[in-house]
């Protein structure tokens, strides 16, 4: 139970300290600057919760890499290698199979459980999996391959829209994007069946120990213990959601979903309205309409993206988005609550706000980020990451072996340590301990994720009682 007086305090201090001012304008000029090279066709990049020095990389081949940021080198052993045992076809920059996806438990620096999601199986038998490991006891540089056990799998009946992105949620609890299973149309209308894993957004809670059962089915789930509909589906209509996020202050979620022959579109809702959404793939695309079956198209029971952008050039255009993040960081304030995505096949990066249901400030942002500062160029932006503080990355494939590329978005005057610095209790990194944070911590009460300062694997009293104590710092 909540502790009444810590919490009659933190009432106390929200009365006082919620005043909030309206949101900065993103103007700080930005540039990017490059951290990493030499990479085989990188699809992600992110970092272990509490752990901000080691930047982990995922190959497409089925590896896992490790950059070490306080001695600047890409570790040459992989965190984990399943390239030939597991993975299929990942060693193409034109396929969309491989090692697509990971998610550190929220517990990872404790229990030092992670996941991972990647392509399996053979020409007319293909899989998509989700499969945990742990670290190695004595080595956190390695995973241990043999604690390798599949939580959950499913068929594919084709070699496209895998999706691939896995995400903890700021409920605990496992999301799991997944595409249509591909070809063109969806042909099996997989999108719009709610009996299919394909097209959607799974939810589970996976265990982190034993074999059975390897997850559970939160029952807060759309279709949990309905006669119609799998228990593991938090959301339809979705055609290749290609790269997911949440906010770590406000637990929205976006959803780079990628289009077919006209339209790449964002999704956007709040975490406590995402469940049942129905994003209208494969009878809308975008807002039009493309004559299949599946859904009335335009319902109000379908959810709008927030941005379409045409297939088109231009900087305007797009042909495959890559969704990205809500920069929380503490580097450019002003662009705190900005939401940065882009463009596999055009490179365009594009940024906006979204609030109230309203886009506003969207920007074209190619003529500062395509060339770094330091001179290197982009050209294939298949993944953005987020590290500890907040800050943010873009992962440029790259069109070759050893050619693939990890930039930092930072301002044009240079990267610089936060002043005043980042501390676990400022949970949106703006630089100070203050009611805004404490909100976050009391809407994620009870649950693994954002608020659990001392990462023990909850929200609860001590994480309370370590902001207050961090108050105003």
């Amino acid at each position: 139970m909540r502790n009444s007086l810590t919490l009659s305090l933190a009432a106390a201090l929200l009365g006082t300290a919620l005043v909030t001012s309206p949101a900065l304008a993103g103007v700080t000029a930005l540039k990017t600057k490059r951290v990493l090279t030499g990479l085989t066709y990188p699809v992600w990049a992110g970092w272990a919760p509490g752990d901000n020095n080691r930047m982990f990389i995922l190959e497409k081949r089925g590896a896992i890499r490790i950059y070490d940021k306080a001695t600047n080198t890409l570790l040459p052993t992989p965190f984990l290698d399943i390239d030939v045992s597991l993975v299929t076809n990942g060693t193409s920059v034109n396929d969309e199979q491989g090692l697509l996806g990971m998610a550190f438990h929220p517990n990872y620096a404790k229990n030092g459980v992670f996941f991972v999601y990647y392509t399996g199986g053979a020409a007319g038998a293909y899989t998509n999996v989700v499969r945990r490991y742990n670290r190695n006891a004595t080595n956190p540089n390695i995973a241990d391959i043999g604690t390798g056990a599949t939580v959950l799998s499913w068929a594919d009946p084709f070699t496209n829209h895998n999706g691939g992105d896995i995400h903890f949620g700021p409920d605990g609890f496992l999301y799991i994007g997944t595409g249509d299973g591909g070809s063109a149309n969806d042909p099996n209308g997989n999108a719009q069946n709610v009996n299919a894993y394909l097209g959607k957004m799974l939810r589970i809670a996976p265990a982190v120990t034993g074999t059975s059962p390897m997850y559970t089915n939160p029952t807060t789930n759309p279709y949990f213990g309905a006669t119609a509909g799998l228990d593991q589906i938090a959301a339809i209509g979705l055609r290749n959601p290609w790269r997911f996020s949440f906010d770590r202050l406000n637990g929205d979620i976006v959803i780079g979903d990628v289009g077919q022959n006209a339209v790449e579109e964002v999704n956007w809702t709040t975490g406590a309205s995402f469940l049942g959404r129905n994003f209208g793939w494969r009878c809308t695309e975008g807002t039009s309409c493309t004559t299949l079956t599946g859904c009335t198209c335009n319902a109000a029971t379908l959810t709008a993206p927030v941005r379409t952008h045409p297939h088109a050039v231009g900087t305007n255009g797009g042909y495959s988005v890559t969704g990205g993040y809500v920069y929380r960081g503490c580097l450019m304030p002003d662009m705190n609550g900005i939401y940065f995505y882009a463009d596999y096949a055009t490179n365009n990066i594009w940024s906006m706000r979204y609030t109230g249901g309203v886009v506003t400030e969207h920007t074209v942002r190619n003529t500062e980020l395509a060339v770094s500062i330091d001179g290197f160029t982009m050209n294939q932006i298949v993944s953005f990451g987020e590290d500890e503080l907040g800050e943010m990355y873009i992962v440029d494939q790259g069109s070759g072996a050893g050619s693939g590329q990890i930039f930092k978005l930072i301002p044009a005057t240079g990267d610089a340590a936060c002043a005043p610095p980042c501390v676990a209790a400022d949970l949106d990194c703006n630089g100070v301990v203050n009611g805004a944070d404490l909100s976050v911590l009391l809407n994620n009460w009870g649950s693994a994720g954002v608020g659990d300062i001392d990462v023990s694997g909850s929200v609860d009293a001590a994480d309370l009682a370590a902001m207050l104590n961090a108050w105003s710092s």
